[in-house]
């Protein structure tokens, strides 16, 4: 090889790297710029006009030093209908629940109807909890599954719709039809989806979680918030998805408020990539709930043993060890089931 030939080759070698290394710059700039807009401050905070927003106080965040559990609130609310500045009532709340550890997430939808104490405004539905602010709804979601709640993300439905279409939609099986209409909001959000596994779109989805038309009603609909919430994730740790981030974050950006800083994302990012779908729970569960009425003659769902509650919680987040009994009992299960299955020699 002459040394021309060489020259030419490092010369063509240097352009490549500084070429990647451009584009890899640009790349985690432009993510970096679009999770700085998520957190929304002064008055472009959907909070803004809420008095007293730092009543309550949130836990501090983890340390990450390798054992906290993080726990985030996921809010979708439902904006129609109200004046700027006014919040409304969550139309869902979900705890997603991320074990550094096992590299384990759990989530956790919460009944909307659940009647509870919300400190410093009495007793309601946990869903008016952030109508006075996030503060006060990490603590209600924190009060009720016995976990420290560090996070918020707050989202409505447009948000949802384009963080869907971001992803490219996702492929899902619709499990029968479902349809209704409103003239309240000039049926914009009718729903109308046929029974089948198809390809879903921000709006078609939108359809599906909010659906609660049937006879089970919001606990069916909480069920199926969790799987497409599930689908969606799965899609979003795509290579491909990855790839897509920023054009993603800039779409979704404008509709998300979060506590979350950028260093915060950047490290539950990485958490999240990592790690796999451990389970899905309704909270509270149905064997500790129970329908009563309010003093005013509202239809809600009370709790019936709060320790059992958040104990059933962290059953699931930190399962019990097995003792030494119920590991022999399931090898023994184990070893007569293999016996069971061997086929017969020819």
């Amino acid at each position: 090889m002459t040394r021309k030939t060489k020259r030419t080759l490092w010369i063509s070698l240097a352009a490549f790297v500084l070429i990647v290394g451009g584009a890899v710059a640009y790349y985690f700039g432009s993510i970096l710029n679009q999770l700085d807009g998520l957190q929304k401050k002064g008055e472009d905070s959907p909070f803004a006009n809420i008095e007293n927003v730092e009543k309550v106080k949130t836990p501090d965040p983890p340390k990450w030093e390798g054992t906290e559990t993080v726990n985030i609130l996921v809010m979708g609310v439902d904006a129609r209908g109200l004046k700027k500045g006014e919040v409304p009532r969550s139309d869902s709340m979900m705890v997603v629940s991320l074990d550094p550890l096992t590299k384990k997430i759990n989530l956790f939808s919460i009944l909307r109807d659940t009647y509870i104490n919300i400190d410093g405004y009495g007793k309601d539905r946990i869903n008016t909890a952030i109508t006075h602010g996030p503060n006060v709804a990490m603590e209600a979601a924190s009060d009720l599954l016995g976990i420290p709640v560090q996070y918020y993300v707050y989202t409505d439905f447009q948000g949802f719709i384009k963080l869907v279409d971001a992803v490219g939609g996702v492929d899902f099986d619709v499990e029968k039809d479902m349809h209704y209409t409103s003239k309240a909001d000039n049926n914009e959000y009718d729903i109308d989806l046929k029974k089948g596994y198809q390809h879903l779109d921000g709006k078609t989805a939108l359809m599906y979680v909010r659906f609660r038309h049937d006879a089970m009603s919001d606990f069916a609909r909480s069920e199926r918030q969790r799987e497409l919430l599930k689908a969606v994730t799965a899609k979003m740790q795509s290579t491909t998805t990855i790839a897509k981030l920023p054009s993603i974050l800039e779409e979704v950006s404008p509709f998300v408020d979060t506590n979350l800083t950028l260093s915060d994302m950047w490290k539950l990012g990485g958490l999240g990539y990592q790690s796999s779908m451990n389970g899905s729970e309704q909270v509270p569960p149905m064997n500790l709930l129970k329908e009563e009425r309010t003093p005013g003659g509202a239809q809600v769902l009370s709790v019936t043993s709060e320790e059992k509650l958040k104990q059933h919680v962290q059953d699931i987040i930190h399962p019990p060890a097995q003792t030494e009994d119920q590991k022999a009992k399931e090898d023994k299960t184990a070893s007569g089931n293999d016996k069971n299955t061997q086929q017969p020699a020819e």
